[in-house]
């Protein structure tokens, strides 16, 4: 089984060197690259002011974030559900940096977990191409209208179908249900009809034998079962 976590944060800034921090944190999960409904989603309270410039990426304002959990009170929940799952990021080192930064502000060590970062693959498979979340959805067909604004658990849910689609997750799961169905038609499969010998084996049958069967058949009357195979 392969259990993959696809990840996506919001922040007041660029970079928690200057003193930024996180605002909210989004996760899907993949199972052997089918989404199973299960997500973990937090909004964070940063303590410090939002600038401007974030609120107008996210719209997370200072108001809306003044009674939700520090960091230092759910960072728990938000490991365990990871665990030790890949995590899929877009623009990796950007979420990374930020949650390995919380995570040493209350004495947690890094994450350690394996990471695949959905811009360099994308660059891989697309060269030269555009790259962007939104870029990428033009690209293949996906519906972003609901992203109005940045989401972490929004775009965490979009960048699971795009995720699909780089590594062809979609003909994956194509081939894993198609397989399931073979093994359940195999199991259901009726036996080969037998086939019929060209001659009538000879019969082990002595005479007496044979006739010591059909007084006994006799005796049962015109009804009995075995005058029906006579």
């Amino acid at each position: 089984m392969t259990r993959e976590i696809v990840l996506d944060t919001e922040t007041t800034g660029l970079s928690p060197a200057e003193g930024h921090r996180l605002v909210e944190i989004g996760c899907v999960e993949l199972i052997n690259h089918i989404p199973t409904g299960a997500h973990h989603h937090i909004y964070l309270n940063p303590e410090r002011d939002m600038p401007e410039e974030a609120f107008k990426v996210h719209g997370l304002s200072d108001e809306f974030l003044r009674d939700k959990p520090l960091f230092a009170q759910c960072f728990q929940g938000f490991l365990d559900f990871i665990g030790d799952a890949t995590l899929v990021i877009h623009n990796a080192p950007f979420d990374m940096g930020f949650l390995n930064a919380e995570l040493e502000w209350v004495g947690q060590p890094a994450l350690s977990n394996r990471v695949i970062d959905t811009v360099a693959l994308a660059r891989k498979v697309h060269p030269g191409a555009r790259v962007s979340l939104d870029a990428l959805c033009r690209h293949y067909g996906i519906d972003n209208s609901r992203r109005t604004l940045h989401g972490a658990l929004l775009d965490s849910e979009i960048l699971a179908e795009v995720y699909l689609e780089l590594i062809g997750g979609r003909q994956v799961a194509l081939a894993l249900s198609a397989q399931a169905e073979k093994e359940a038609m195999e199991g259901q499969r009726e036996r080969p009809t037998a086939r019929m010998r060209p001659n009538a084996l000879a019969s082990r049958l002595t005479q007496d034998e044979q006739k010591a069967h059909d007084s006994f058949v006799a005796s049962m009357g015109e009804k009995a079962l075995w005058s029906q195979y006579q």
